[in-house]
């Protein structure tokens, strides 16, 4: 674990309003390869943020560190998040709530079968995660919520991390891979395809390149329904971080959001969250034969694909980045135990068979 923060170093006041705790091992390494596909050959850079974290890794810790610090939240005994049953939020948020010594409740959605929600379950109920089923029409989800929030000193973490707070741990990765990038790491690389759901990595990355100087273009590689994930709310996000930044340390640029390069990409969704193509799981595996790097079908895999499409269109072109935002840390569930049912919903035990 480090103390590496190149956004405090760079906003001592921005840094000292918002506070941060320390949870990722960062700066997360990169790596360069070559890999051949569609009859070319090309260098790719790749981000390893699935080493950002010992005991979960993957891009949800970055953001964590500023939402997760009792330093501004006094009286918090309990977190409280939004996901689907895979949801890696929801689970990097438990893990590391409960690591705090917090209490954590995540209000957990159904999705698409896939082998990465059975062994999320089970190390919540090990966790001792109050799992909540969150779904119905708003009536129903604000009765959820006051059933399991009301006079328990809960504090609220949006979907995926995805508020302007959250947002800063990836204006400091940008920070993090621009130094990497000046030191002679890897080369400065024209994209960086990232994949995007509640859109907060994305839109802090953007920020971050746009702060150190960097044209680097953000491929956003869209992963989410567009009433979650599209170009307004982006905006939105980006603007609001801008300005809550600049108004706590004048020395960020007024114009920062619109300094910054950003594209939300739309082809690669693959019929729905959770759900996959043929380019999604041929990427999977040029992933795993070429990168000796695992990826999955929800995220990354979808993103991996928009970058090769990209680079057989282009041929050997411009540098590009791969930034892995999926964890590779081992969860301490080699076989399913009998205990672990009871703490898990009625209406999610499908998913473990």
């Amino acid at each position: 674990m480090s103390d590496v923060n190149y956004l405090d170093a760079m906003f001592p006041a921005l840094g000292q309003a918002v506070g941060r705790i320390s949870l990722a091992n960062l700066p997360t390494p990169v790596s360069r390869a070559r890999i051949r596909h569609a009859g070319s050959a090309f260098n790719l850079s790749v981000k390893r943020d699935d080493l950002s974290g010992d005991l979960y890794g993957g891009n949800k810790v970055r953001k964590l560190e500023y939402l997760l610090n009792p330093h501004t939240n006094h009286t918090v005994r309990r977190f409280a998040t939004f996901g689907t049953v895979g949801s890696n939020h929801a689970l990097a948020t438990a893990i590391y709530a409960r690591q705090l010594g917090f209490e954590c409740t995540c209000f957990l959605a159904h999705q698409a079968k896939v082998p990465t929600i059975a062994p999320a379950l089970r190390m919540h109920a090990r966790l001792g995660t109050e799992m909540v089923r969150y779904g119905g029409n708003y009536s129903a989800r604000i009765k959820t919520l006051r059933e399991h929030l009301w006079d328990r000193d809960a504090w609220v973490i949006p979907i995926g991390g995805s508020s302007w707070i959250g947002t800063l741990g990836f204006v400091n990765a940008g920070l993090e891979l621009a130094t990497q990038i000046s030191a002679g790491e890897i080369p400065l690389p024209a994209r960086i395809y990232v994949a995007t759901g509640t859109m907060g990595t994305a839109a802090g990355l953007a920020l971050g390149l746009a702060l150190a100087g960097l044209r680097s273009e953000v491929q956003a590689i869209r992963v989410s329904d567009t009433a979650i994930s599209n170009e307004q709310v982006l905006q939105r996000l980006m603007r609001k971080t801008a300005l809550m930044m600049h108004r706590l340390d004048r020395s960020v640029p007024a114009d920062l959001a619109q300094r910054s390069r950003i594209r939300l990409r739309h082809s690669h969704f693959a019929g729905g969250y959770a759900r996959s193509d043929a380019r999604t799981l041929d990427a999977i595996r040029i992933a795993a034969d070429q990168l000796d790097l695992a990826l999955e079908s929800t995220y990354t895999g979808k993103a991996m694909a928009a970058l090769l499409d990209d680079a057989a269109e282009a041929g050997a072109g411009d540098e590009c980045l791969f930034w892995n935002t999926w964890n590779s840390a081992v969860l301490p569930l080699a076989n399913g135990r009998s205990t672990d049912l009871p703490a898990i919903p009625q209406e999610f035990l499908s998913y473990l068979e």
